[in-house]
């Protein structure tokens, strides 16, 4: 019965399809290296043994990264254009307004200014507050132009989208810059003219889903899921290749293990996550909630070895994931509270069960993701065989038949992202779900 065990740790299929990603380049949502990706990780699931893959292509707003730069007095600072931001140029006088929270915008005239905020929150508090909520706050207040500067030192301008669903394209112009240059900006410009310049292409576009099947035909089904996309401007490695290598590698294990399945499994490499969490907005839209049985997605995952799940309070995702550690005597850790962001909250917020997958750390943010940095040589093979032993015996036990994830009420997930301080930042950005 653990031969299958054995089998994993010699398998290359997930570190192979892993360096597949990677090596396409920009898979940025609706470019031809999305769907190359997403072509790649289908014929990887049928490869595996996986049937019925397939891709489900829909439109989307598209935004392709063209030149950007911010000129300050003689000189020109290093700079990227955060996606979705407008194509346009602004000179005004520049603000630093350090963590951009929400007093420092109250407390600041901002009007017919460019402001420049931090990536990071302080330790002291409450909440941790999205990049789009601070650009929220500065188009509210009147600024017309954005600045976003990483608080990860290493000269790593971060990326990472602005904009809201209903108006894709932000209405003014933003820029990320390195910890290095925000610090010089901000030491050496504030309180004086600056340009920001954005050029990007903006015109329609289409993403895809990425399907496949293992177990029986039942109406039921657990989704073992991640996003396939990934932004321009580095190989995407941990955000998110690992992830769909990661249902590569489960899924390669399960199809010897079919037998063992007695619910039907899908697996889904959503497109468009970047920008909206898009594919999974739309199968989460068209699909029978009721038939979901769970929801587990891998966003995140073989960063550091050991396996963090958050469990957005659905009790039997963390007995499940309990379960499998006592097995191996490995360590997993559940996170009862919510996270509104990756792909499994299109479906969560509806009260269908679902989990985020992904590694531990003790760092504050995203690290290396969403900068230059998030490349190949920083994971490893081992971490990804691990894990993929351990989400291989939890997708089996979250299939079987006598296993029942309840459930919540939409009415009890409001409530809890309100007692968890997230309402706050959710409606401001227009990503809050639920009727008054």
């Amino acid at each position: 019965m653990s031969d299958w065990i054995g089998t994993v740790f010699r398998s290359d299929a997930g570190w192979n399809h892993l360096e597949g990603l990677v090596d396409i380049g920009n898979r940025m949502a609706g470019s031809e290296g999305e769907r190359e990706a997403a072509e790649l990780t289908r014929d990887a699931l049928a490869d595996a043994g996986a049937r019925n893959a397939r891709l489900e292509p829909f439109e989307i707003q598209g935004w392709t990264r063209e030149d950007s730069a911010i000129t300050a007095g003689d000189t020109t600072q290093d700079c990227i254009a955060l996606p979705r931001s407008p194509d346009d140029r602004v000179v005004a006088p520049l603000i630093d307004l350090g963590y951009g929270l929400p007093a420092d915008f109250e407390e600041t005239d901002v009007e017919d200014a460019i402001v420049m905020v931090r990536s990071d929150v302080p330790d002291y508090y409450d909440r941790y507050i999205h990049r789009r909520e601070k650009y929220h706050h500065a188009v509210e207040q009147g600024a017309i132009g954005f600045v976003y500067r990483n608080h990860v030192e290493g000269c790593l301008p971060p990326t990472g989208s602005v904009g809201w669903h209903d108006e894709p394209i932000g209405p003014i112009p933003a820029v990320g810059v390195s910890s290095e240059v925000g610090s010089r900006l901000g030491r050496r410009f504030d309180g004086e003219s600056i340009t920001v310049a954005v050029e990007a292409t903006i015109q329609p576009a289409e993403s895809q889903n990425v399907h496949a099947e293992l177990g029986p035909d039942t109406d039921e089904r657990v989704l073992v899921t991640s996003h396939v996309d990934a932004h321009d401007i580095a190989e995407g490695a941990m955000d998110n290749g690992a992830g769909t290598a990661m249902i590569v590698e489960i899924a390669t294990a399960l199809a010897a293990r079919e037998d063992d399945l007695e619910t039907r499994v899908e697996f889904v490499g959503f497109g468009a996550e970047e920008v909206g969490l898009l594919g999974s907005r739309r199968y989460a839209e068209r699909a029978d909630h009721d038939a979901i049985e769970a929801v587990v997605n891998s966003d995140g995952v073989v960063r550091d070895r050991t396996l963090s799940i958050v469990t957005h309070g659905f009790d039997a995702l963390a007995d499940a994931a309990d379960e499998v550690a006592d097995r191996y005597d490995h360590p997993i850790g559940t996170v009862p509270k919510l996270g509104p962001h990756s792909d499994h909250w299109s479906f969560v917020k509806w009260g269908v069960p679902g989990c985020h997958v992904k590694s531990m750390s003790d760092g504050a943010g995203r690290g290396w993701g969403h900068t230059f940095a998030d490349t190949i040589e920083k994971l490893e093979p081992r971490t990804l065989r691990e894990q993929a032993i351990l989400l291989t015996d939890y997708v089996v036990a979250l299939a079987r038949e006598d296993v029942t994830v309840a459930r919540r009420d939409r009415e009890e997930i409001a409530a809890d992202l309100e007692s968890q301080d997230l309402t706050e930042g959710m409606r401001i950005t227009g990503d809050w779900p639920y009727d008054d």
